[in-house]
């Protein structure tokens, strides 16, 4: 599976806001992009793109920032793909099954793998995310 640039970034974005819903304060850009080696301004239309589809909210001034729309449980890495990506990105796309039994039996077959990549992808939520970083945390051992 190939992830862009940009659903990394707006992955990772996502997974610093669900980490910090509990506080109810919101995330400056710059602490984002400074964690991750984001480009800001990448970022920046990244956060907008996923405010326009209604996961963020922002707020402005000098205590401003992002913070999620919604619960991290109600926001699958599925989902955030597809905002950033456009829906349904399809493995398949290129192929035609139109053609011989044998490309068609392959056609299905990564129609298949596609099926099964996306519903991956949909089940898998950004507090399930975060619950996994907080176990990695406390499996860590410190010399």
């Amino acid at each position: 599976m190939k992830v862009s640039a940009k659903t990394e970034y707006a992955a990772l974005a996502m997974l610093e806001l669900a980490s910090q819903f509990p506080s109810g304060e919101p995330v400056r850009i710059r602490s984002i992009a400074d964690e991750h080696g984001i480009p800001a301004r990448f970022l920046v239309q990244i956060l907008l793109q996923l405010k326009g589809a209604g996961f963020v909210t922002s707020t402005r001034g000098a205590s401003g920032g992002y913070r999620l729309a919604k619960p991290p449980e109600d926001i699958t890495l599925g989902e955030v793909m597809g905002v950033i990506e456009g829906q349904d990105n399809e493995i398949a796309a290129g192929l035609d099954d139109k053609g011989s039994p044998t490309a068609r039996v392959l056609f299905d077959a990564w129609r298949t793998v596609a099926k099964v990549e996306r519903d991956a992808l949909h089940s898998i939520t950004f507090a399930d995310l975060v619950s996994r970083i907080e176990n990695e945390s406390e499996n860590m051992f410190y010399i």
